[in-house]
């Protein structure tokens, strides 16, 4: 039998190359991968630390920061967080050591004002009134002028305590107050209706003074309404001085019919009264005239047996030598300041010597 041979195979086609990029792709992963698997694996490895080391730009830091808290900063424009301030540490005592070592700052009070003491405590110069003091009559009330008598062991350097009859002031400035009197104050002074002033011009003044004591007062006085700038100029003068007084109060009605007693030194203003010798008004009775310290600055007048002196047992003061605390003179600040007012001071007079008064008109 015969056999007709048939079609031949098409050829196979060549089996297609890899690339070698795909094949060095794949041994690099593989060794990637055997990396990474021994730095996990490999123990006692430390970690590496997340803060930059220091350069010399940037000071290294305390090794132990304390950690911030943190808030959102609102003025932050990338919304960047800003940590908030410690809490600051309490004040420290005086003379005892802050938290951080330094040395604390003791707090250090006001200044005091001139012949004052910071401590509270009274000078230790001035002492308590003596328990006869405004007690001993040197006449009848009414029996007419005492003749001068020796000033007291006690009194020849007066520096008595005051006494607060008003709420002493809450600090070292001059703030005084004006006003109406007050109708239980005008009851309780001089003033009556036959005096040469009409109540309705009289004005009402506190004001701050220091003591004999080293403290500050606050006292009161009554005055014309056109007194008032010429007599806080006073006052204030001294205040800023350190001129010490002694007590400043309105004077009662009482005190002006009492028996004489010599030891008085109430620093006034008003007093509806004669002058001294009579015939007159004072320039009191018009509120138109101040006292200061009259024992320490008495009136002086005539010599043998008609010496006057006031208060009478003042005697020891009329020697204006000794300018003890509390003496007017020349110089006072005081003095200067009623001379720029326009006022006098008796301390000027010729015919006698009235130390312890300012007034309008130098009379």
């Amino acid at each position: 039998m015969s056999t007709f041979p048939g079609p031949s195979p098409a050829p196979r086609p060549p089996a297609p190359r890899r690339a070698p990029v795909v094949v060095a792709v794949a041994s690099g992963l593989a060794v990637l991968v055997v990396v990474v698997l021994a730095l996990v694996l490999s123990p006692g490895r430390p970690a590496p630390s997340a803060a930059p080391p220091a350069t010399a730009s940037s000071p290294a830091e305390d090794p132990w920061p304390p950690s911030p808290t943190w808030s959102a900063d609102p003025t932050a424009t990338d919304g960047a967080r800003s940590p908030e301030p410690s809490p600051p540490s309490p004040p420290s005592e005086p003379g005892v050591p802050s938290e951080d070592g330094e040395p604390a700052v003791p707090s250090v009070p006001a200044p005091a004002g001139p012949g004052t003491v910071d401590d509270g405590a009274p000078d230790p110069s001035a002492t308590p009134a003596p328990a006869w003091l405004g007690t001993r009559a040197l006449a009848a009330a009414g029996a007419g002028p005492v003749a001068p008598q020796d000033t007291p062991a006690e009194l020849l350097d007066r520096r008595i305590l005051t006494p607060d009859l008003l709420p002493p002031p809450a600090d070292g400035t001059f703030a005084p107050t004006v006003g109406p009197v007050p109708a239980d104050v005008l009851a309780r002074s001089t003033w009556q209706p036959g005096c040469p002033v009409a109540a309705d011009d009289l004005r009402y003044l506190t004001v701050q003074h220091h003591g004999f004591d080293g403290r500050l007062h606050t006292g009161e006085v009554v005055v014309h309404e056109d007194g008032v700038d010429a007599v806080l100029a006073v006052f204030g003068a001294m205040h800023a001085e350190g001129f010490p007084l002694e007590e400043v109060r309105v004077i009662r009605a009482d005190e002006l019919d009492a028996a004489p007693t010599g030891d008085g030194n109430v620093t006034s203003a008003f007093v509806c009264r004669q002058s001294v010798g009579g015939g007159r008004w004072s320039r009191h009775a018009y509120g138109l005239a101040l006292d200061v310290n009259p024992f320490h600055n008495p009136y002086d007048r005539g010599s043998g047996d008609d010496r006057v002196v006031l208060p009478e047992l003042a005697t020891a003061y009329t020697d204006r030598s000794r300018e003890l605390p509390g003496m007017l003179t020349a110089g006072s600040a005081a003095v200067r300041a009623a001379d720029e007012a326009g006022w006098g001071w008796g301390g000027r007079w010729s015919s006698a010597k009235d130390w312890m008064h300012l007034s309008d008109d130098g009379s």
